[in-house]
């Protein structure tokens, strides 16, 4: 590891990036160029020591995991994510097969104020949700290993379903399934693909079962209906968006024709705007 030039490349991609590109405000006048040390902190989900550390020459050797955060916070390009990775004394994971979300993405996703969207591995783990996102479904940024992944939520996890109408748990569970089910196939032999399908099968009795079905997902838009304590019902078009190298996905939600579920997003942009502004 090389502490020395890990410390100076972390501070000069901080230094370049402006709030207004990573969704904050400018805020008051600022002391230095870029972002404070605390906000690449709070985007990454890491304390302000920690990081403070790591650009001061002095932190520990990051994990893998911490390195993921700092690039997509950082809004590094893939060459200088492989470049993070190298400096800290890791081996840079694979092109296209990993959870790295490139700046651009990352800016589509913070320009749609008024859509719910998120990035996704083709293993289902949220990699990036926008606000409107984490309105309607909840923070997963603070979540860790499989508890990122939404098929290991849904089946180990019955209140993670609750979002959902009950009477669309089994037509939702077929698709988990059956979306996971191509993706083994694609990619037949890695390692995070088979051990997720180990753990579901020996954990799961209703996956196990469905997995057996041998379905197999198209990966095309569908309707679902979300609940949301505040503002009800809403009935969306999930859009599923491919990345170059097919391993994430965007998903775009927007509202159903002949649905009320428009005034419903309004309604819950100005609550989550309230809520954030009371604190």
């Amino acid at each position: 590891m090389d502490r020395t030039e890990l410390a100076d490349f972390l501070r000069r991609r901080r230094e370049q990036l402006q709030p207004g590109t990573v969704g904050l405000s400018p805020g008051a006048r600022r002391r230095t160029p870029g972002l404070r040390r605390d906000e690449v902190a709070m985007l990454a989900g890491m304390s302000t020591d920690y990081y403070t550390r790591l650009e001061q020459a002095r932190g520990p050797r990051p994990s893998a995991q911490v390195l993921a955060s700092l690039a997509r916070a950082l809004r590094l390009t893939d060459t200088e994510r492989d470049h993070l990775y190298h400096l800290s004394g890791h081996q840079a994971p694979a092109r296209g097969g990993d959870s790295h979300v490139g700046p651009g993405i990352l800016h589509v996703l913070s320009k749609l104020d008024d859509t719910p969207a998120v990035v996704i591995s083709d293993l289902g783990e949220v990699l990036v949700q926008n606000r409107m996102h984490t309105l309607l479904t909840g923070d997963y940024s603070r979540r860790r290993g499989l508890d990122r992944c939404v098929p290991w939520r849904w089946f180990t996890e019955p209140d993670s379903r609750a979002v959902f109408p009950e009477a669309d748990w089994d037509a939702m569970s077929h698709k988990h399934v059956a979306d996971l089910r191509a993706t083994a196939a694609r990619r037949a032999g890695d390692a995070d693909v088979t051990e997720l399908v180990a753990r579901l099968r020996a954990r799961s009795p209703e996956f196990e079962r469905l997995w057996t079905e041998h379905e197999v997902g198209t990966g095309r838009g569908h309707t679902k209906r979300m609940i949301h304590p505040e503002v009800g019902v809403l009935d969306l078009i999930c859009e599923p968006l491919l990345t170059p190298s097919a391993t994430r996905h965007v998903l775009i939600y927007y509202p159903a024709p002949n649905t009320d579920t428009q005034e419903k997003l309004d309604l819950l942009r100005v609550i989550g705007t309230q809520s954030m502004t009371s604190h």
